[in-house]
């Protein structure tokens, strides 16, 4: 008598690259809030999410795009944009009576200073308990964006045209690289003092 394969198909999700079964199953256990953090071409989106039996329901989101409110006018999905999208959660969800999450970052690798971990700092420093490892989160320095102001000068003081090629989306915008920490700042406060206090 002929046996059949013992191959087993992957569920859909699993086989796009969209879910990670076993990751989620765990969470899901925990009957702990999830903050799910995703990535598109251009931002990031951050969501508090409760499994239910139906699927998620999203109890509060943000979106990175939301930062240019606040004068945000560089890149909606570096280091800096990520820990300000992380503060916006955060103060979002502790105002709605959600004080711990546990961090869900998908299929993504967690790779030490990844953006998805700046998001969870901001998120931490809002006062949303997430145990995430200190050695994952970014240093202080890349938060603020020293790395890009640093990066910026070097690069106008070599290769001018180069610097005007890389920086054209922020020079368009009229921000200036080099200007990143203190625009950061100031940002940061706009969160704070709209929605910390």
């Amino acid at each position: 008598m002929a046996k059949g394969a013992r191959y087993k198909v992957p569920f859909r999700r699993r086989r796009e690259g969209l879910t990670d079964y076993r990751a989620r199953l765990k969470m899901i256990i925990s009957r702990k809030p999830r903050l799910v953090v995703r990535k598109t071409n251009m931002y990031v989106i951050a969501q508090i999410a409760e499994a239910k039996m139906d699927g998620d329901e999203i109890l509060v989101s943000a979106h990175s795009k939301e930062l240019k409110k606040y004068g945000w006018k560089y890149s909606c999905k570096n280091t800096p944009a990520c820990y300000l999208l992380g503060l916006l959660i955060g103060y979002r969800a502790v105002k709605s009576g959600i004080k711990e999450a546990i961090l869900d970052i998908g299929l993504h690798r967690p790779t030490k200073g990844a953006r998805v971990f700046a998001v969870a700092k901001g998120a931490l420093d809002a006062g949303l308990n997430i145990p995430v490892s200190e050695e994952k989160i970014p240093s202080e320095e890349r938060i603020k964006g020293n790395h890009i102001k640093e990066y910026a000068e070097k690069l106008f003081s070599e290769n001018p045209e180069e610097y005007n090629k890389r920086f054209s989306q922020y020079i368009k915008r009229k921000a200036r690289p080099e200007d990143i920490t203190k625009e950061f700042e100031k940002v940061k406060k706009k969160i704070i003092v709209e929605l910390g206090g």
